[in-house]
């Protein structure tokens, strides 16, 4: 793919403390880039649907972020109040202690409960690859297909490591004859990691270096 491809492809992402300053940038390089969405924490989503609007790029938040240890009641209105304020699109954490603890249907209740609240929203479930085992990766991947998830994805950027071409193989495989897509996330830093990614199955990548990623 080209850097362009690539581009339409890219969350934008911002998820540590941020200024008013640094998200009004991420939005500007946005636009300017053509990226698929911009994601920050709710706490700023406001402002960057302000700043987006009238345009194609999305605006994601993060939801149970980034342990995904919140009970579903609490993930269900965030949600709600992340669309009430403008996110387009929601990328969830399952509850990681569930997930190792192979409590699926849990998991996919947990699942379902948030797509519900996302309506017609685009939901992103996140998996946290790293702490999971490929069964488990199945598993879950599984999961997110049941409860009508529209993408799973690998990593929220902040456990012990990112995405990998194996586990984004594995969930492409899993998921893609669903019609349900994979974002790849979590240490992707130039063109060719991101190139790589696509090339293994992913649909979307999230990272903080896209303008990198682009000018690579």
């Amino acid at each position: 793919m080209t850097q362009k491809q690539i581009a339409k492809l890219i969350d934008h992402t911002l998820l540590k403390p941020a200024t008013t300053a640094q998200i009004t940038n991420l939005c500007n390089e946005a636009l300017q880039y053509g990226f698929a969405s911009v994601c920050v924490n709710p706490c700023h989503v406001k402002l960057a649907a302000k700043l987006l609007q009238g345009s194609d790029v999305k605006v994601c938040t993060v939801i149970g972020f980034p342990l995904g240890g919140n009970t579903t009641r609490v993930k269900v209105f965030e949600t709600k109040d992340a669309i009430k304020n403008g996110a387009t699109e929601i990328d969830m954490v399952i509850n990681q202690s569930l997930a190792k603890s192979n409590a699926w249907k849990k998991i996919e209740k947990e699942v379902a409960a948030v797509k519900k609240a996302c309506g017609d929203i685009l939901l992103k479930v996140i998996l946290e690859t790293c702490n999971l085992t490929d069964k488990q990766i199945v598993a879950a991947c599984k999961a997110c297909v049941a409860a009508g998830a529209q993408f799973v994805k690998t990593s929220t950027g902040f456990g012990s490591g990112g995405a990998t071409v194996k586990a984004v193989a594995l969930m492409a495989e899993t998921v893609h004859p669903f019609g349900l897509k994979v974002k790849a996330s979590g240490g992707i830093h130039g063109f060719e990691e991101a190139n790589a990614m696509v090339e293994s199955g992913a649909d979307r990548i999230g990272a903080s270096c896209g303008v990198a990623i682009c000018k690579d």
